[in-house]
């Protein structure tokens, strides 16, 4: 690795720490911070469930419009870096201000909160597109793209486990310091958006893009957006691959806290748990460029596929012992660190098959599936989790006592059945669909080559 493959390897992956704090924040603990710490009525809440749902299918739809934007800009900075920057400190602020109690309630509150939210999705989106497509950008090659993306992932994931361990004992002590659970959470969102600030500088200051190996293609017409998409098959699978898998993956980490606070008994223990689930998936991600070594890639998918799907049954049958749902769990989630990596380097791979087949190079729209995915999942298990903690009776009980055991079963069912039979749907299409191995790729980089399409 030369020195400046290794700057940007560090500097590139320490940006995703405090971005993912806040994703963490919005699609995990939003929705438990409106049932159990605002206390909204039923009625809110059923409109509010409809906003998520409504907010994040619009502005998914509107991500590949997103991506068509980034990759046409032209500016001194690159085309990466400005949407970067206006990206964090939009949404930043508006994640500030979805966890402000502003004293509203009924219409009003709901008026707000649509405003705020579809404001939030949209400005994570310019960020996240631009941030993800700079990986490809950075590196042709194959195992170095791995490196990177695995460290961007560990910086990632101790972003969103020090939200999942730390959110219950810091913001229950900063409550019993401030004597208000919602200036808690206030307080404890903005030293998260304080750390996404601080991470997105060191990305934007420190990463060095070598922009002479790629030849500035001719703008990409917005009349054309969806044939760079339709015709890329590949691109296609992954995408449809990725929705199914972060499905279920968002629908059961969204019922976390819920679990462990009404099902298990003691929400104190979900800082545990989510500890020892952090370790494992950076554990995962740090053997990663190991076990690439020795294993394909598909060898590696169908890996932590079984681990997931094991991690899930194993859960579903414990006992309320931490013990065995704690080894449930790392089960569950190296195998899901595995994956979420490898789906991120079958998207990049996707830019030079799409500029292979179709004559253009267009990064930010095939990255600009990836919010698309996230955000179709995060709908769909907030859906879930929206509709299943009111039916449930959850939404309206104040302990576990007052939860029946038919709320439970529907709670466990949603949280560790339907997840991992969409994610073996998710991994079949995968498998029988995707067909970008090492030699195709290093065939397509030889034909870019000679096309003179590739300064390599």
């Amino acid at each position: 690795m030369d020195s400046n493959n290794r700057r940007n390897h560090y500097t590139y992956g320490l940006g995703t720490i405090g971005r993912d704090m806040i994703y963490a924040l919005i699609s995990m603990y939003l929705m438990y911070f409106l049932t159990d710490i605002l206390d909204l009525s039923t009625g809110t809440l059923w409109w509010i469930t409809g906003i998520i749902l409504f907010a994040r299918v619009f502005d998914a739809l509107n991500d590949p419009v997103m991506g068509i934007i980034v990759d046409n800009t032209e500016h001194r900075y690159g085309k990466f870096k400005p949407w970067i920057a206006r990206g964090a400190f939009l949404s930043g602020i508006l994640t500030i201000l979805l966890f402000t109690d502003f004293g509203l309630k009924g219409p009003a509150f709901v008026v707000l909160f649509f405003f705020l939210y579809l404001g939030w999705g949209l400005t994570y989106t310019a960020n996240d597109i631009a941030y993800w497509s700079m990986l490809p950008s950075l590196t042709l090659d194959q195992k170095e793209r791995e490196k990177m993306g695995a460290f961007a992932r560990i910086c990632a994931n101790i972003g969103l486990f020090s939200v999942v361990a730390g959110i219950v004992p810091l913001t229950n002590a900063l409550g019993a310091k401030l004597g208000s659970m919602t200036k808690a959470y206030f307080v404890f969102v903005l030293i998260c958006v304080l750390i996404m600030w601080a991470g997105q500088s060191i990305t934007l200051f420190g990463v060095k893009e070598p922009r002479n190996v790629f030849n500035r293609d001719k703008a990409t017409p917005l009349k054309e957006l969806f044939s760079v998409i339709v015709k890329n098959d590949q691109l296609l699978f992954v995408a449809l691959s990725m929705s199914l898998f972060m499905i279920g993956y968002v629908t059961t980490t969204s019922f976390g806290l819920y679990y462990f606070k009404y099902a298990y008994g003691n929400e104190d223990m979900y800082g545990v748990f989510a500890l020892v689930l952090g370790v494992s998936q950076l554990a995962a991600l740090a053997l990663f460029p190991l076990f690439s070594k020795f294993f394909t890639r598909r060898q590696l998918y169908t890996g932590g596929t079984v681990f997931i799907v094991i991690g899930y049954i194993l859960f579903f049958l414990s006992p309320m012992k931490i013990l065995y749902i704690g080894i449930s769990g790392i089960l569950l989630f190296f195998g899901q660190a595995f994956i979420q990596l490898l789906i991120l380097m079958f998207l990049a791979d996707t830019i030079e098959y799409g500029q292979w087949k179709l004559g253009r190079r267009n990064e930010s729209i095939t990255f600009s599936l990836q919010p698309f995915i996230n955000k179709i999942g995060g709908a769909v298990g907030s859906g879930v989790v929206g509709a299943v903690v009111i039916l449930s009776g959850i939404a309206e009980a104040k302990g576990p006592e007052d939860v029946t055991p038919e709320g439970l079963w529907m709670m466990k069912s949603a949280m560790l059945l339907f997840p991992p039979f969409i994610i073996l749907i998710s991994y079949f299409i995968y498998r029988f669909k995707y067909k970008i191995d090492k030699d195709m790729y290093e065939k397509i980089l030889g034909d870019l080559k000679e096309r003179g399409e590739l300064n390599i």
